[in-house]
């Protein structure tokens, strides 16, 4: 009986055989569905709960959190160690980090969790090395560094963009706008609400077949991929914005920086001489989408020293009652805010008010 890695390796053999037309789609799409069920089986495997592992998961702490990804010897330790100023054990020889190593920054008034996690090595994904732990933990994370050497960066970052993609996180991507019911009965409904280039109704017939779903309601959005049809029918995708960050720029020309800074989301810094990690901190605050929000009680200035951190999407006047305290709601009566959210300085506003970075928030309670 082959074992889930040789079904997996089968598959994708006969993937890459396979040509690529339309008389092949709904093929192609039931390898991939039957790719990402194995897949499934590896992340989550039969007996166990498929998580980091005893000791190897660190508990949440701060307003976001960020894990630091990549093969070993590309400076993540020391990334880390000059960022936090937390000790993470370096050294030429590779492997050192066996655990993942916390550290915490404060950045415009947030506490940002970042996590050294054990160098990956190249089939991950399959089960290799401590792979599968490493990538249960960035799949917790707000953010992923995939920290890259500059010298080996293109390379380096498609390999590791094949072992995360394999274990259902996407990079940079939002959820596809697909909607996908299963019901008792009448077969497959498929609406194409947008023209679609490359997925038939036959495909995703296939696809659903494998799947052993008779009966559902399906309606695209988006111009649709096979995997885009996977990754809903799936429902365990995780989409997190990543950073690329290209160290040991300290090695390079001049006109090699100019070339490495055209790849998209990406910041070429040196770990090691603490270069340019002014651009990466400001990037890691807009990837990720954190604001800050200034409280004042009644008759006083507002506490600009510590501003409650909210997420965007999550950052109602309601949403920051809850961060303070939660009996707040039970006694809001209205807010009053400043800033760029209210046409008027201060505004009252009610608890649906969607707060903007910075603003101030005077909380009025019911007498």
């Amino acid at each position: 009986m082959p074992t889930t890695v040789e079904r997996i390796a089968e598959i994708e053999a006969e993937m890459a055989r396979t040509q690529r037309n339309k008389a092949t789609m709904a093929h192609l799409g039931t390898l991939k569905a039957r790719l990402a069920k194995l897949r499934r089986e590896l992340i989550t495997p039969k007996g166990g709960g498929g998580g980091a592992g005893e000791g190897f998961d660190v508990a949440k702490t701060g307003d976001a959190r960020i894990g630091f990804v990549g093969f070993p010897s590309v400076g993540k330790s020391t990334l880390l160690t000059n960022l936090a100023g937390v000790y993470s054990e370096v050294a030429a020889y590779e492997f050192t980090t066996l655990t993942t190593v916390p550290g915490v920054i404060r950045y415009k008034g947030a506490k940002i969790q970042l996590l050294d996690l054990p160098g990956i090595i190249e089939g991950a994904k399959d089960g290799k090395g401590r792979g599968r732990q490493v990538i249960a933990v960035a799949r917790t994370c707000g953010l992923i560094y995939i920290v890259l050497d500059v010298l080996k960066p293109l390379h380096h970052k498609r390999l590791l963009e094949k072992e995360l993609e394999g274990f259902g996180i996407r990079l940079n991507k939002q959820p596809p706008n697909i909607s996908y019911k299963k019901k008792e009965k009448g077969g497959i409904n498929l609406t194409m609400a947008v023209q679609q280039s490359t997925l038939t109704v036959e495909a995703v017939r296939s696809i659903l077949s494998e799947y052993r779903i008779p009966n559902a309601d399906i309606t695209l959005r988006c111009d649709a991929t096979q995997d885009d049809i996977i990754d809903v029918v799936e429902g365990n995708r995780v989409y997190i914005p990543a950073i690329y960050v290209l160290n040991k720029i300290d090695q390079i020309s001049i006109e090699e920086l100019d070339i490495i800074y055209r790849i998209p989301h990406a910041v070429p810094i040196s770990a090691h001489h603490k270069w340019n990690f002014d651009d990466l901190l400001e990037m890691m605050w807009d990837y990720l989408h954190l604001i800050r929000v200034y409280t004042k009680p009644k008759g006083q200035l507002p506490d600009y020293q510590r501003p409650v951190v909210l997420q965007t999407g999550k950052s109602t006047v309601e949403d920051l009652c809850n961060q303070l305290h939660k009996t707040i709601m039970k006694e809001f009566k209205h807010g009053l805010a400043w800033g760029s959210s209210v046409k008027h300085n201060p505004q009252k506003v009610g608890k649906e008010h969607v707060l903007h970075d910075e603003d101030v928030i005077q909380i009025v309670k019911r007498v």
